[in-house]
């Protein structure tokens, strides 16, 4: 966070991505906690899932776990909190809408302005900021938007990628395997290659 910013430097842009890629695994940690798999202990499990939406953007693990489970039961419908029948652009406002407080930005806001004190505004933008805002979009395009977007033909109302591992983990943590996610919602992201195996 002290690094001297030079934009001629594409190990500038790789630090970004890189970032992001962590960011969004941040969210998928607790996303993972929300159903159980950071670990067999339920306290434990669930402290990491709110010690992870917290350091991700201030979520309220508690909401984030009503609404993805609501997602998961209600999938593809009017009650689903991830779905809209729209494009792109307007599912991705109404799913950050629907998540994003008040509180949440106040928060950050203030987190932003301490941290300040310490870190080059610059820094804080392009190391902080821009890989958080990136890695929503990264967990939206890849993780709801393109397995759910359109009509499916099967129980989960989902799609998966096609099976390419190494895309499939820099991309989303493998939920672009997305069918296989719904089908069998206990397994960990680590896992979930295994499930597009068979």
């Amino acid at each position: 966070m002290q690094w001297q910013i030079d934009f001629g430097n594409p190990l500038l842009y790789l630090a970004v991505l890189l970032m992001m890629h962590l960011y969004t695994g941040l969210f998928i940690t607790a996303h993972d906690a929300m159903h159980g798999t950071v670990a067999p202990n339920k306290s434990i499990n669930n402290f990491v899932g709110f010690l992870s939406t917290l350091l991700y953007a201030s979520f309220w693990y508690p909401k984030l776990y009503t609404k993805h489970h609501q997602h998961h039961n209600h999938v593809h419908t009017d009650t689903d909190p991830d779905y809209h029948n729209g494009g792109f652009f307007s599912w991705y406002v109404r799913f950050i809408r629907n998540y994003l407080s008040l509180w949440q930005i106040v928060v950050m806001a203030a987190v932003f302005n301490i941290l300040k004190i310490w870190i080059p505004q610059q820094n804080l933008l392009l190391f902080w900021v821009a890989p958080s805002l990136l890695s929503t979009l990264q967990l939206f395009y890849f993780g709801t938007y393109l397995p759910h977007k359109g009509e499916h033909d099967n129980k989960h109302q989902s799609r998966s990628l096609p099976r390419n591992h190494f895309f499939a983990f820099i991309t989303c943590y493998f939920f672009g395997y997305h069918y296989e996610h719904h089908d069998a919602p206990w397994l960990p992201w680590w896992k979930l290659w295994t499930a597009k195996e068979k």
